[in-house]
């Protein structure tokens, strides 16, 4: 079943920002456009590639006065030693990563793959009211478009009709 149109779910969770351990909720972003996007593993080698790279677009989904929140059932340790060995990333990550070693975060999203206790590759957007605008998972294995991401991001807050491939500052359809 979709969680498309219905309201976000009540959560709390720990999360490393900037090498701190915050607690965050469903009511820090209370208001406001946010994109949760979710991973299975640290230390992979698909699972940079989508965080660098939603990183690398952070001031386009910032513009659109999205705020972005990256989730894995990692430990917030887990966490701290990745983003901080210096090798696995390019540049700081600067955006909150939940650290849902509870799996309360992922069952709540409908995200958990529980055979393995890990994230499925998801990708939901929630709207100022609260309501869950998109909600996309992936397997494990296939990476997303940080690029492709932002796209519908863009698409859904500009409120209109946009057709297939629509790019922000393009018509909208009828």
């Amino acid at each position: 079943m979709t969680m498309v149109g219905n309201k976000t779910p009540e959560w709390n969770a720990n999360a490393y920002w900037n090498g701190d351990n915050k607690a965050l909720s469903h009511a820090d972003f209370a208001g406001k456009w946010h994109m949760i996007y979710s991973y299975p593993f640290n230390f992979s080698g698909l699972c940079p590639t989508e965080i660098q790279g939603i990183q690398n677009l952070l001031d386009d989904f910032k513009a659109e006065g999205v705020e972005v929140i990256g989730a894995s059932a990692d430990s917030f340790l887990v966490h701290k030693k990745w983003f901080e060995d210096g090798v696995s990333f390019s540049c700081p990550i600067t955006h909150p990563i939940i650290a849902d070693t509870s799996h309360a975060f992922c069952k709540a999203f409908d995200i958990l793959r529980e055979d393995l206790g890990v994230a499925y590759r998801a990708m939901v957007l929630i709207d100022p009211e609260g309501t869950i605008r998109m909600h996309s998972v992936n397997d494990l294995g296939v990476s997303r478009s940080p690029e492709e991401m932002l796209r519908m991001t863009q698409a859904f807050v500009s409120g209109g009709l946009c057709p297939a491939n629509w790019k922000k500052g393009e018509e909208f359809a009828g």
